[in-house]
C-alpha cells in the first residue's frame, strides 16, 4: 500500500508523507496515533481526487488552540483575551475556506482522524455548523459568530465535576441534572468575561434545546431557540453519533443522518435538516463501501439531492475482484440497492 495524502499528527507533525510504502513498523506507528484511517493509493480510482473539508494544519491549529483554553480553565487558571481573539481568527479562516467552496458537501471522515475527543469534537461542530451556515445564506459576520459559539458549545463542561463528566457508564438522574447545566454554565462564563458576541453566546446556551420543547436549560420551543442554537443542535449531535466512543462505536454517517432525520420536527428545525442532508456527504469521495447486492467499490461523486446515494466504481464482488464499473445508486434502475457497511 502507497499513502496517497499526508498523514499529521496531532500536533501538526508529519507522521506519514504522500508516496510512503506502508510495511508492519509503519503500520504500528500508524495505530499509536490512534489513526482510524488515511488516503491509499489505488489503481481504480487514480483519477478521483482527495477532497478534505479543511486543511490539516488548520484543524489542528484549531484544535490545539481550544484544548489550551479548556486545560486553562480545568485547572483553575485565567484564559488570556488573546487565546480567544486567536480561535477568532481561526474561525475566520474556516469561514474564508468553507466560502470559497460553499458548493462542496461536507466530508466529514477527513476531520475524524484521532481520538481526542472533546476537542475535535468542537473543531468538528464548528465546521459543520458553518457549513449549514453557508447553506442557509448567513454573511460572513454571522457565520464568524455562529463558528466562534460552535467552537466553544461545550466550555461549560469544565465546570462540571470530573467524575461524572468522565463516567464511564450510565448517569444517574443527579449526575444528569449536573451535567445539564453546562450550557448555561458555558453561556455564563463568556457573558461575564466579554467574550463572543451575543449571538455566539446564545448558541451556546441554547444548543440542548429540542424544537418542540423539553430541552435545557430554558424548555425553549421553535424559533424562540436561538438560530445559532438550532444550527449547532444539529451539528452537535450528528458529529457525537459518529464518533467512536469508550463505551460505544459510532454509527455510520448514513445511519446519523436517518436519526437527524428522524428527529425532524421534534428535536430539529425541520428547515435546518433539509438543509443539512443536502450539505453532508455521509459517504466522502474515496469511502469503500459494500452494497446490499454483494458488491463493493469506491465513493467517487455525492449528490446534494440524493445525500445517501452516490455513484459508486465497483470493483469487487464479494471477496473477488471484478473489472471495474460505475453504478450511480441515485438512478432509477439503482433503487433496489443500498450501502449497507464500510468495506474492508
Amino acid at each position: 500500500m502507497v499513502v496517497a495524502s499526508d498523514l499529521f499528527g496531532d500536533r501538526g507533525e508529519l507522521v506519514l508523507p504522500r508516496k510512503t510504502v506502508l510495511n508492519i513498523e509503519l503500520i504500528h506507528k500508524i495505530h499509536k496515533f490512534k489513526c482510524n484511517g488515511l488516503f491509499i493509493e489505488e489503481e481504480q480510482i487514480q483519477s478521483i481526487p482527495i477532497v478534505k473539508t479543511i486543511d490539516s494544519s488548520l484543524r489542528t491549529k484549531t484544535v490545539n488552540g481550544i484544548k489550551e483554553i479548556f486545560i486553562c480553565k480545568e485547572n483553575n487558571q485565567p484564559v488570556q483575551k488573546e487565546q480567544f481573539t486567536e480561535m477568532e481568527d481561526q474561525v475566520e479562516t474556516i469561514v474564508d475556506v468553507i466560502l470559497r467552496n460553499k458548493e462542496m458537501m461536507l466530508n466529514m471522515v477527513d476531520l475524524k482522524v484521532f481520538d481526542d475527543y472533546t476537542y475535535f469534537h468542537s473543531v468538528n461542530v464548528a465546521v459543520l455548523s458553518i457549513g449549514l451556515g453557508t447553506a442557509m445564506g448567513l454573511d460572513k459576520t454571522d457565520l464568524c459568530n455562529l463558528g466562534f459559539g460552535a467552537l466553544l458549545h461545550d466550555i461549560g463542561k469544565v465546570f462540571v465535576p470530573k467524575d461524572i463528566l468522565h463516567k464511564q457508564g450510565p448517569l444517574t438522574d443527579i449526575e444528569f441534572s449536573e451535567m445539564k447545566k453546562h450550557s448555561f454554565l458555558g453561556f455564563e462564563y463568556l457573558a461575564s468575561e466579554y467574550v463572543g458576541s451575543v449571538g455566539a453566546q446564545a448558541g451556546i446556551l441554547d444548543h440542548h434545546e429540542k424544537f418542540s420543547g423539553g430541552g435545557y436549560p430554558n424548555n425553549a420551543k421553535g424559533d424562540k431557540i436561538s438560530l445559532y442554537g438550532r444550527i449547532i443542535s444539529i451539528a452537535d449531535v450528528y458529529d457525537a453519533l459518529t464518533s467512536d466512543r469508550p463505551y460505544r462505536k459510532g454509527l455510520l454517517p448514513s445511519e446519523a443522518i436517518e436519526y437527524i432525520m428522524g428527529g425532524t420536527g421534534n428535536l430539529f428545525d425541520p428547515e435546518l435538516v433539509r438543509v443539512f442532508v443536502r450539505k453532508i456527504a455521509p459517504y466522502p469521495v474515496g469511502t469503500t463501501v459494500k452494497l446490499s447486492n454483494g458488491l463493493s467499490g469506491i465513493v467517487t461523486d455525492n449528490f446534494e439531492s440524493f445525500c445517501m446515494r452516490p455513484n459508486i466504481r465497483i470493483f469487487k464482488n464479494g471477496d473477488y475482484e471484478i473489472k471495474p464499473f460505475d453504478i450511480c445508486l441515485a438512478d432509477r434502475q439503482a433503487l433496489n440497492i443500498t450501502v449497507v457497511d464500510y468495506a474492508k
